[in-house]
Order: C-alpha cells, then structure tokens, then sequence
C-alpha cells in the first residue's frame, strides 16, 4: 500500500481526536451510543456511460455541464477501467472492492456470499445510516437478479415487476433517473440533521438502450439518442447536487461518480457491451470529491480500476480496508497542495507507475456457449485471451485496430503469463451458484440481459468455444431482436431471429422468442416448431411450456395445450395468469373439476382478476350452479362495467334464478354496450 497523502492523514488525525474527545465525555456519562463521526458519502453510478462523452474527459459536444463542475472540485482519474463491461458484475466489484473471479457475481442470481467484504455493510456497520436508490430491475434483489445486495441497507429502493400489457418500461423494469434521484433526495433530506452520517448509493440505467430520453432531450439529440439520455442523466444529477448543497451538506460530503461499464457503437462490429474488452466498453469515467475539495481539479493520469473504489471510500473516512477486498485505495494515488480551498489549476498527479489492469467477460460463454475473454492492459499494451489472441500498442493504435500478437509474440506470450499470473493469485473457488428459476431469468430479458439458465439442458459449461469475434453478427442480430420484442415490433424481429437461428439452430433463447414473435403475430402454426425446440432443449423453461401451450390451444390440440400449461404452472405456480389458461383449456377438454380448481387458484392468487371471475361464474352458470356464478359476475362488472360479456352471462344467471327483471335489465345493458363497441 502507497502512504497516505497530506489531507487524508490530516483528516484522519482530525477524525481520530474527535473520536477521542467524545469517547472520554460519553464514558463520563456513562452512554455510549454508537455513531460515526465521518464524512457523509454519495456513491453515483451511471450505468452504460462512456468516458468519450464526458466533457471533464475531453468531450466537446457539452453533454455533461454539471459532471464537469463537480470534476473541477474533484480528482478526475482519466485512465479508469471496468473489469467487466456488465452491470450486476460490476457494481459488485464497486461494492465488494473485489475481483470478479474473487467474488463470482458474474451472472444473474448469483447469490452475494457473505463473507465477500461489502461497502454498505461495513458502513452500516460503524455507524452510517445507509440507503441505495436503483434504477432497474437488474440491480433489485427481490427480483432474485442481484440476491444479497440488500445486505447493510437500512432502504433499498428498487421494487421492479414484470412489464404488464399497456405498461411502458419506465414503470416496470427500469426508471428515469429523475424519479431514483427524487427518491434518494428525498431519504437525503430526512436524514440531514441526523447525528450519524450516511452512505447513499445513486444508481442511473437511462444511458442503457434502448435509448429514450425524455423532452426536451429527445427532440435535442434526435440524431444522436444515447447523448441525449447522457444529457439527460447529467441534468438529473445536477438536481442532486444542488439538493445536497440546499441542505448544506455539500462541501462536507464525499461524493463518486464512476460509470459500470461503456457501450460499443460498432467498432469491432459490436453493438451494445458485454462481449468485448476494449476500451469503448472497458475504459470508465470516475472522479472523487473528497470533504473540503482537497483534492480539487487534480487528475490523475495512472491506471486504476473501479475494484478500487470501495478501498477509497473506507479509508477517506478512516475504516480500515478489510484485507480481503483487493482494489488499493484511488486517495494512494493522490497528492494534495497545502492550504483550503479548490486549486486554481488543474494538476496532474502520476507519482507512482500504473498498475496493470485486469478485465474479464464470460458473458459469450454463458449466454451463447461460445469462448470467455479475458484481457490485461500493461503499459501501453492491451492483451487479450482469445481463441484468436489479440495484442495492441495503444499508444501508436489506441483503437485497437492492428492485431500485433502473431508479428510480436514475445511480447503476447509475456502478457499471457503475467495474465495467468494474475488470474492465479486473485482467483478463489466459487461457492454458489446462480439463485434464478427460467421465470426470473426472461423477465430480465426485458433489459436484453441472456443469462446461462437459457442454455441447452444439461448443456456442459466450457470456457473455450467459438471465438466472439467471429460470431459478434449474430450476437448484433439477437439483440437488435430482444428489443424489437420488447417494443411489440414483432414483424422486425422475425427475420432477424431467422437469421440467428440460421447460424444457431440449437440457440434456446432464439427458437423461444421466434416462437413467441410467431404466435403474437396471430400464425401459431408457425410458431409451433420453433417452440417445440425450444421446450426440448430447455425443458426447465416454463415460458417455452407456456408459448407452446397457448399456440397448440390457438390450433385445437387442447390436450396438448393442458400438457404444457401443466408444465408451465410447475415452474411458476403463483402465476394466476398461468392458472387461468390452464383452467381455459381444461374447460375445453370437459375437465370441470379440474377447471373449477384452477380457476379458484387464479382468484386466490388474485381476487381481481377479471377473466377468471367472468369464466368461472360463466362455468357455473352452464354448470346449474347460478347462485354460486352469481358473485363472480358481479365482481367482474365491477372491474369491467363497459363488458357485454359480463352483462350478458350475469343476465343468463338470473334467467336461472327466476328474476326476470333483473335479467332484462343486464341484456339491456349487454345490448347497449355492445352497440356502442361497433365501429
């Protein structure tokens, strides 16, 4: 570890003497309550945010005025790097100070193992009232997405569901930033006159796509969408920041700002993130005000990565860094001028030689069995492990453009030991595996997330397989497709899933969602081959069972149609949507009694589902039982009173029960709305 510098040994000494002083007065007094005495803390992260569109990083398009102000009164690290370029991962690397082959939480619902060290906890557990405000799904942990991320929040503020029809994703599976930064503003003034201090970690998805920012941005950047949303993002957490200074806590609050990852716009022919390690996904902006603008308007010029977050924050307010997080504190790299307030000039500060930096993606492998990437960027050399090894000279290539690694062996296979090296000594057995069931898993699809639950059934994991560089098309093509699902654009998707599964015939997730596009475009027996594969190379799937089943009902075979929607209830029993159709086919099958318990298992689940109490009442109005259908159908007209449907079979009950007035009132009213719904 690298000495402290001026202004963290001054404001440690300072912290510790206050310690001291209130120590002696509360054991005096005989109390001792427990409180911290640091700085306050406000961790941002912007997800998907490349350092190339940050102004206080060289952008010109002025997409980022008020990152830029609070860069001026912070330490800007302008060579900061992700070690992986997705957002579960690395948010646990920000959090745990560790790698990801230390930590494992490299896919969805991995569990967050409890002796992995975690920044919340550890604050939350000196005293610091702590609260995380997210901006998707991905980052919830009731979604089972990110299970133990919970672990030292007294607020996690997230709460996603799954998108509903009519329902827009800003609502569902993610957030504008606005709403997550009024949230955290809101906790923020609460808790300013408290006692304790706190940590508030401030998470923003906007700059992931599909991107969609809000008036008066999406008029502004038309042609450039993805600056818009950074625009966007930028202007939110400027309301933060004003925020903090109205209540007066700026000046003392340690505040960080790093992105998780980047995004690719087709160089190397990616398009998204996720499968390569160069720098438009890799390389991040991060900077750090410290308490009192210490460090203000420095920049430093070595390599660091986001694993040394964590390891900062702790030893700004004098924690002591748990030896197992494995980052080294970004404040070692820092030296501070004597005297208060900002500096005048920028200063660039490079006292000690960049480390190497480590980075990896499993994401090809896991998701689509092709080979992991694993990368290490040395002086001005970036190599990476590949099928089709690569090495850069970034200083004469910085876009990566002229693979060296054949005409420079020597220097490839020294970065491939020292790679191995590294991996060996930061390396530790996993302990759990990913906590997802295949529900969980496609409901984040919504957020064009392919997790390993989506592999072939008893499908062997391999870290070698095809190289992603010659497969990036197809990756291109299914995700282009994930999204047109995602918009009802599902005449887009179908030749693009063709395509796909043109090149990966046996690709789960593909045969799935062609099936899916097939059926809602009304063709089930279209969609009926590709959902067969699908549910026979993923029979855990319960939404292959459930596509297969409401297309062979659409066709007739309602026997079929029941076999799979048993099989898709099994995998999701709390689903009373699922409860219902299953009812629907064994009404069709003259399977009364087992459509009687199904449909009462959809109410149970939901009182107020409208279909399952206008059919089950239908049910039992057919059935002879119309005092019994009676109730349903009242409660269906009051969750649809404009329902001929529901008018005209509770007409049918009373006709039943003898009371005709009440009978021709309800036709009357059928007949009416049915009129009025004519075009």
């Amino acid at each position: 570890m690298y000495a402290l510098t001026d202004s963290v040994q001054q404001f440690s000494t300072g912290m510790f003497l206050r310690k001291a002083f209130l120590l002696t007065l509360l054991l005096a007094s005989g109390s001792l309550p427990v409180f911290a005495a640091g700085p306050s803390i406000v961790l941002i992260t912007i997800d998907t945010a490349r350092a190339d569109r940050m102004g206080f990083l060289g952008s010109k398009e002025g997409l980022t005025p008020n990152l830029d102000a609070l860069a001026r009164r912070s330490v800007v690290f302008t060579h900061a790097y992700a070690h992986v370029p997705l957002t579960t991962p690395s948010h646990a690397t920000i959090l745990t100070g560790t790698y990801p082959q230390f930590n494992h939480l490299n896919d969805l619902g991995t569990p967050l193992a409890k002796d992995i060290p975690y920044l919340p906890d550890i604050l939350h557990k000196h005293g610091y009232q702590t609260a995380a405000f997210v901006g998707s799904q991905v980052l919830d942990p009731k979604s089972a997405a990110v299970p133990g991320f919970e672990r030292g929040f007294d607020t996690y503020d997230a709460d996603f569901h799954s998108r509903q029809p009519g329902e827009d994703r800003y609502h569902s599976v993610e957030r504008r930033a606005m709403v997550v930064v009024d949230h955290a503003s809101s906790w923020i003034h609460q808790h300013s006159n408290s006692r304790s201090p706190f940590f508030v970690w401030v998470h923003v998805y906007d700059p992931h796509d599909p991107y969609d920012p809000p008036a008066p941005f999406k008029a502004q950047y038309a042609d450039a969408p993805y600056n818009g949303e950074i625009a966007y993002v930028d202007h939110t957490l400027g309301k933060l920041l004003t925020g903090l200074r109205t209540h007066g806590l700026y000046g003392q609050t340690l505040i960080a700002v790093a992105a998780d990852h980047g995004e690719a716009f087709g160089e190397h022919d990616e398009k998204s993130h996720g499968f390569f390690l160069y720098d438009e996904t890799i390389h991040v902006p991060l900077l750090v005000k410290l308490p009192n603008e210490r460090t203000a308007s420095a920049r430093v010029e070595a390599s660091v990565g986001l694993v040394d977050i964590a390891p900062a924050l702790l030893q700004a307010v004098g924690i002591d860094v748990p030896p197992a997080m494995q980052g080294e504190s970004l404040l070692n790299l820092t030296k501070t001028r004597t005297g208060r307030g900002p500096a005048s000039a920028a200063q660039v500060v490079s006292p000690v030689p960049s480390r190497s930096m480590y980075s990896e993606t499993n994401y090809p492998q896991r998701a689509f069995g092709w080979s992991a990437l694993y990368s290490l960027r040395a002086g001005k050399y970036l190599y990476i492990d590949a099928p089709e090894r690569e090495l850069y000279d970034l200083t004469e290539d910085p876009k990566a453009s002229h693979n060296l690694a054949t005409t420079s062996k020597a220097v490839a296979n020294t970065m491939a030991a020292q790679l191995e090296e590294f991996r060996r000594k930061t390396s530790r057995a996993k302990t759990a595996e990913p906590d997802l069931n295949t529900e969980d898993l496609e409901k984040l699809q919504a957020l064009g997330y392919v997790s390993s639950g989506l592999r072939n059934a008893g499908q062997e994991t391999k870290e070698r397989g095809p190289d992603p560089k010659s497969k990036i098309q197809i990756a291109n093509l299914l995700h282009e497709a994930l999204l047109a699902m995602e918009d009802d654009r599902y005449n887009d998707a179908v030749p693009k899933l063709d395509r796909v599964l043109e090149e990966e015939p046996s690709m789960p997730l593909a045969n799935l969602e062609l099936g899916r596009a097939w059926n809602s475009l009304e063709k089930y027996d279209k969609a009926l081959p590709w959902l067969r594969k699908a549910v026979d190379l993923t029979p855990e799937s319960g939404r292959a069972h459930f596509e297969l089943g409401m297309a062979l009902g659409e066709t007739g075979d309602w026997a079929g149609a029941a076999k799979h929607l048993e099989a898709a209830v099994k995998h999701a029993p709390d689903s009373d949507e699922l409860h219902f159709d299953l009812a629907t086919a064994y009404e069709h099958l003259a399977r009364i009694s087992n459509a009687t318990e199904e449909f009462q298992a959809a109410l149970r689940l939901n009182p107020d589902h409208y279909k399952a109490n206008l059919m089950f009442g239908r049910l039992l109005g057919m059935h002879d039982q119309p005092m019994a259908a009676l109730p349903y159908l009242q409660k269906a007209i009051q969750l649809q009173p404009i329902s001929p449907d529901a008018h005209k079979f509770l007409a049918n009950v009373y006709i039943e029960l003898g009371e005709k007035e009440n009978a021709i009132r309800e036709q009357t009213e059928a007949d009416r709305l049915k009129a009025l719904s004519k075009p």
